[in-house]
């Protein structure tokens, strides 16, 4: 017992058991992070072939994408962290993520805009109970001036599951049905599908099953491998974890740290460019270049991905060196990298070669994704270890309903506006709109179509590269957080903390 006792005053120098292990379970909870932006993102990959079964405009893509799952992710939140402050984190986030693959796998049988709304739904209220209790988790693991590279690292499943939901599901979007069903045939297991007529299901409806379903297994693993950890075990004795918090005493520590509002806001508005961006990336390609889903997703999606994790993880590592010498840098290390990110993004959309428009946005996507890891890092440091889940829900509720919520829509509608203002600059007269242009059922000569097409683009590229100049007032909201970052902070932050 006197050997417990002394482990765990000691815990804020060493950590939540072995070294090893905390690595395993830390790289376990990016594997459920990567999984979570998977089932997110998946639709995105597969946006025009969407558009085009359900025949939608921007708009209404964006409307699809976007409210409805940043909406219940928001709402499911809050009550799912404040059970994570209370509960078993490991238990909570095992039945989440269940929860999301199974709707992730349904929503490849949505037979209508409605009822791929419906289970969108349902991935988003799964979704909800991924990232708080997996913070809660991460800082009683890591000890204090370890957490900002441990979240760095757990948050590169933000761009690593866009690179395999991009490297999955775009393949498998352009695989004909037909060949999925005598594929099956030739490893005998047609029966286990008797029934379906493959020759009329479409590509991206499998790639939802195929990629939604592995989840489940993942969720075994977490339920059976990560141990739940003392409340506070991480953090020196005199901060206490002794009981649960009320959600009203966490939102009293939160109106008196305005670093994290200024986060909090800032955060939102790199989410609502970043959302915005990715729910158009692959119909911008195909339209602007002519790639086809696969080449998209391949080409582009995939090693986009790669170096945005790659700059989620350098964004991390500079925090933490810099944090030795300047305690603020977790919040102008950010607030320099989206700022230089808008250019390199503007660029990307207006250049005509592909290789020049790949380096462009592989430079941009590496300046925007440095802030990911600070904005976990803040939320969670400037609130005592009893509330860091139910902080990390209220960033999360705001993130989501400006970032996710609006983002995607407003590219969306912008396109739209634009689009129609280039009809009208291309042909005065036109009587030609985006919702014509979209619907199947209406015909058009083939100028018509052609100007469709010219207008439906470009309106695109304007829409993006607006949508991208929002970076600078997001930067300067990081600079806001940093005038009283070292005040809020609960920890201690810089060389005082080795």
């Amino acid at each position: 017992m006197q050997s417990t006792v002394s482990e765990a005053k000691a815990g804020h120098l060493t950590g939540y058991g072995s070294a090893s292990y905390r690595h395993y379970v830390l790289l376990l909870l990016m594997l459920v992070y990567t999984l979570n932006f998977i089932d997110r993102t998946l639709i995105a990959v597969v946006a025009q072939p969407i558009i085009e079964s359900f025949q939608l405009t921007d708009a209404q893509w964006g409307l699809l994408y976007g409210p409805p799952f940043a909406i219940f992710y928001a709402v499911m939140g809050l009550p799912i962290a404040l059970w994570a402050d209370r509960s078993n984190r490991v238990h909570i986030i095992s039945l989440c993520i269940v929860l999301w693959s199974i709707m992730t796998a349904l929503c490849g049988v949505a037979i209508g805009f409605f009822t791929l709304l419906m289970f969108r739904i349902g991935v988003a209220i799964g979704e909800a109970g991924c990232t708080p209790p997996a913070n809660s988790l991460i800082g009683d693991y890591f000890i204090a001036r370890k957490r900002a590279t441990a979240l760095g690292v757990y948050s590169m499943g933000v761009t690593l599951g866009s690179v395999l939901a991009n490297v999955f599901g775009g393949p498998i979007a352009q695989m004909q049905g037909a060949d999925v069903g005598n594929w099956l045939s030739g490893f005998g297991l047609h029966w286990l599908f008797g029934g379906l007529d493959w020759a009329n299901i479409e590509g991206w409806r499998i790639a939802f099953v195929v990629v939604g379903l592995p989840g489940v297994l993942v969720a075994m693993l977490v339920w059976m491998t990560i141990k739940e950890p003392p409340r506070g075990y991480s953090d020196p004795p005199s901060q206490s974890a002794d009981r649960a918090p009320d959600w009203s005493e966490t939102f009293a520590e939160l109106k008196r740290k305005p670093s994290f509002w200024w986060m909090a806001i800032a955060a939102s508005l790199v989410a609502f460019v970043g959302y915005g961006l990715i729910s158009f990336q692959a119909p911008f390609l195909q339209r602007e270049h002519g790639l086809s889903v696969r080449d998209a997703a391949l080409q582009f999606g995939a090693p986009l991905s790669l170096l945005a994790a790659v700059g989620t993880f350098l964004g991390g590592y500079i925090t933490e060196r810099a944090t030795e010498r300047f305690p603020t840098a977790m919040a102008w290390v950010p607030a320099i990298g989206i700022a230089l990110a808008v250019p390199a993004y503007a660029a990307a959309f207006f250049s005509e070669d592909l290789d020049t428009v790949f380096v462009l946005w592989g430079i941009g996507a590496v300046f925007h994704y440095s802030y990911l890891g600070a904005q976990y890092n803040i939320g969670q440091g400037v609130v005592s270890n009893r509330s860091r889940a139910t902080a990390i829900a209220v960033l999360l509720i705001l993130v989501s309903l400006i970032g996710n919520g609006i983002g995607p829509y407003f590219v969306g509608f912008m396109s739209d506006l634009f689009m129609q203002q280039q009809l009208l600059a291309l042909d005065p007269g036109t009587l030609l709109s985006p919702e014509v242009c979209k619907a199947a059922d209406v015909a058009r000569t083939e100028a018509e179509d052609a100007l469709c097409r010219t207008a439906n683009s470009t309106g695109l590229k304007y829409s993006m590269a607006a949508t991208a100049s929002i970076f600078l007032v997001a930067s300067a909201c990081f600079l806001m957080c940093a005038r009283t970052l070292k005040q809020d902070f609960v920890a201690q932050l810089g060389a005082d903390s080795a």
